[in-house]
């Protein structure tokens, strides 16, 4: 793995891991917005937690190299629904906010 690949998978694995853990926890920045768009508050434990397990998956990746790959897409794939989310919720200010979490995931795909 070269090194760009390594700090953009480091990268892309420390933001879904930290809004995971902000979702898990219920910090306001996170969960204020996922109210207002509508998100069923049942979800938001499901919703941090796969962010983490990608997170984690993304780390993996370094000794099982699949096992990161399949988390980028599954990431990439959270995401994108994350964006439809947001302009179901016409909040089109709020786009580029999972599209800059998007970007270090699919960026991981593009160097594996």
């Amino acid at each position: 793995m070269s090194t760009t690949a390594t700090v953009v998978t480091a990268v892309a694995a420390f933001m879904a891991g930290f809004s995971g853990v902000a979702v898990l926890v219920r910090a306001g920045f996170v969960v204020g917005p996922l109210a207002a768009y509508g998100v069923p508050r049942a979800w938001w434990n499901r919703l941090g937690a796969v962010k983490v397990a990608g997170a984690g998956g993304l780390l993996v990746g370094y000794a099982v190299p699949v096992v990161g790959v399949l988390a980028a897409v599954g990431l990439v794939l959270y995401f994108t629904g994350a964006v439809v989310t947001v302009l179901r919720a016409r909040a089109y200010g709020h786009v580029p906010f999972p599209l800059v979490h998007t970007a270090p995931a699919a960026a991981v795909l593009i160097l594996a």
